[in-house]
């Protein structure tokens, strides 16, 4: 009889061990993805903001050049909607046409020298930067929460649970085409 009790509790002992080990792992997982959905966030404000100022740069340059309106509505449109949502690829994308963007723009305030000097397009160029530096920032932040969260995914005994909770790895920011073909002084 003793042997029973003890069988028992020690099986009710393991069983409470398991579920509360269960229940951790599964929260630990959880607060880990809400992590790189906020840093993928982060990314998208950034990202949402640079684009803000390349609008204002837009707007001021359309002040001096009526005859390339048509060229920087087209600028305009091709601003992606962006969202916390985005894979890596989708920013990658959006990184693509913000640079073809910008150069374009560049391109056209260099045919207009009161433009360059005018306050609000050196202002605008600053806050252009400072959203490029805050971005590049936010992808290495991004970067280091989906390794945290996908070590957590494949390492056991934790890759048990996630296997059977549908958690899955989340893919890294890479560098863009447009960065991996930028020249080297070499």
């Amino acid at each position: 009889m003793i042997t029973l009790l003890i069988t028992i509790g020690i099986i009710v002992l393991l069983m409470i061990v398991l579920t509360a080990f269960f229940v951790s792992t599964y929260n630990k997982l959880v607060k880990l993805r809400e992590m790189v959905r906020n840093s993928r966030g982060q990314i998208a404000t950034q990202v949402e903001s640079r684009w803000d100022a390349l609008t204002n740069l837009i707007q001021a340059t359309k002040q001096y050049s009526i005859h390339e309106s048509e060229t920087l509505e087209n600028i305009v449109k091709q601003r992606s909607s962006l969202s916390g949502n985005m894979t890596p690829e989708d920013f990658n994308k959006s990184e693509d046409m913000f640079q073809n963007s910008l150069g374009r723009l560049i391109a056209i305030a260099e045919s207009y020298p009161d433009l360059k000097a005018s306050e609000v397009y050196k202002q605008t160029m600053v806050s252009v930067d400072k959203y490029e530096k805050n971005v590049r920032l936010s992808r290495m932040s991004y970067n280091d929460t989906v390794t945290k969260y996908n070590q957590q995914v494949i390492t056991i005994p934790t890759n048990i649970i996630a296997s059977l909770m549908s958690f899955t790895q989340e893919p890294y920011f890479e560098a863009s085409e447009s960065k991996r073909e930028m020249p080297s002084w070499e």
